[in-house]
């Protein structure tokens, strides 16, 4: 084990914990408690990316590429905890467990791209399922856990640092969030506007295909309850994942059943899909995979203003995301008190490329008067943030500029 490596990590763990102790984290606890409950409250603020690869803080310095991973994971929650939102560093790290998955891919199938022409720019799918008989090739998954390298891992990490912080053991299936909502890698494997075509072209085999990944994912899904790799760690809301309803996260628990656990679920890559078509050939097979959990969180990325009405249908559902796209007053009439909106500005507009503050409390202020007009359960989360052109002051200056519209808007 290198010395230096674990020296590094021993350094950053204390000073993760001494965060994670701070009364606020309670305070911020029994804030997200309620309001996932929607128990009126104020505004919660999440930021969830802030373009840490441009803050010198990012660079890491163990050799070790396992240890190097938790140094960047640690990195990143000390560094966040000059924003000032309401973000809740928990007690514990959590160490994904030696899940074992095909070697092609998830579905058996590889996930491939064209090559970058620049650093973090963009790139393109390369479908692997050309033809529709390739669909033929994909496997049918199943959930195991290696626990013999699971052991290693752990005990590997628990040597350098578990007497500083606890170090929980995620069980869960991969087939969970991106891997678990069909849309994402359906899209991969196939291509976005092939399978926009498939809708119209071959419905009868789309339907076939998309049963098939919903049923895979329901099949690891009961496996893992089955073998009690469900913990209190488990849960995903895209936000803070407390609520009244459930028990609240907490590092290596008892197993729990799905049904005591928050889901996340999206289809990001149907925004362009009318309703009808999304409703047939996306959200009928996401119900499935959603209805064995206690609470749902629904939404990413897509506009989702003209399908409220059917998320409607969950009859899990608590959150529901309101995208940069989506038409915010709109939504905000349709979701009124009875979910809570998670309301997503866009990153461009309020951090990306300049900072405007009279334009960040313009856009903010229009939107958030519409949520309280409709009395919505509202908090405002910061995503998707590719660049803040290496202004290390903006998120915490937007953090600032946010809890001042609130204050307007909310008195």
């Amino acid at each position: 084990m290198p010395t230096d490596d674990v020296a590094i990590l021993r350094d950053l763990a204390t000073r993760y914990m001494e965060i994670a102790r701070k009364p606020v984290q309670e305070e911020r606890r029994t804030l997200w408690r309620r309001h996932n409950s929607l128990v009126p409250t104020t505004p919660l603020i999440y930021v969830r990316a802030f373009a840490f690869r441009e803050m010198p803080e990012s660079q890491t310095q163990c050799a070790d590429p396992f240890f190097r991973h938790y140094e960047r994971v640690l990195r990143e929650a000390v560094y966040r905890d000059r924003f000032g939102d309401d973000y809740i560093i928990e007690p514990w790290i959590s160490m994904r467990a030696a899940v074992i998955t095909p070697p092609e891919g998830l579905w058996g199938l590889p996930i491939q791209w064209s090559e970058r022409v620049e650093e973090h720019g963009s790139h393109t799918m390369i479908p692997s399922i050309r033809e529709p008989e390739d669909a033929e090739r994909m496997v049918s998954p199943h959930h195991v856990v290696d626990e013999e390298e699971t052991a290693r891992r752990y005990d590997r990490l628990s040597a350098a640092i578990g007497d500083i912080v606890p170090v929980d053991i995620d069980r869960k299936p991969a087939y969970f969030m991106w891997a678990g909502d069909i849309s994402t890698h359906l899209t991969q494997m196939r291509g976005l506007e092939q399978l926009m075509l498939d809708m119209i072209d071959r419905p009868e085999w789309l339907h076939g295909v998309l049963a098939f990944m919903r049923d895979g994912i329901l099949r690891t899904h009961r496996e893992a309850e089955e073998a009690g790799h469900w913990t209190l760690s488990s849960h995903q809301n895209q936000a803070m994942t407390y609520a009244q309803e459930l028990a609240d996260p907490a590092a290596n628990s008892d197993p729990v059943p799905r049904r005591d656990l928050w889901y996340y679920m999206a289809s990001q890559e149907t925004t362009l899909v009318g309703p009808r078509l999304f409703d047939e050939f996306m959200l009928q097979y996401q119900m499935a995979i959603m209805e064995p959990f206690g609470l749902v969180a629904y939404g990413c990325c897509e506009d989702l203003t003209h399908k409220i009405s059917l998320l409607q249908r969950i009859p899990n559902l608590r959150r529901i995301g309101v995208a940069p796209a989506a038409d915010v007053a709109r939504c905000a009439e349709q979701i009124g008190d009875r979910y809570v909106l998670s309301y997503r500005p866009s990153p461009a507009d309020m951090v990306g490329y300049g900072f405007d503050p009279a334009r960040i409390r313009s856009i903010m202020h229009e939107d958030l008067a519409a949520c309280r007009a409709n009395g919505c359960h509202a908090d405002v989360t910061l995503k998707d943030v590719e660049t803040v052109q290496g202004d290390a002051t903006r998120v915490p200056r937007w953090v600032q500029i946010a809890r001042e519209v609130i204050d307007e808007v909310y008195g």
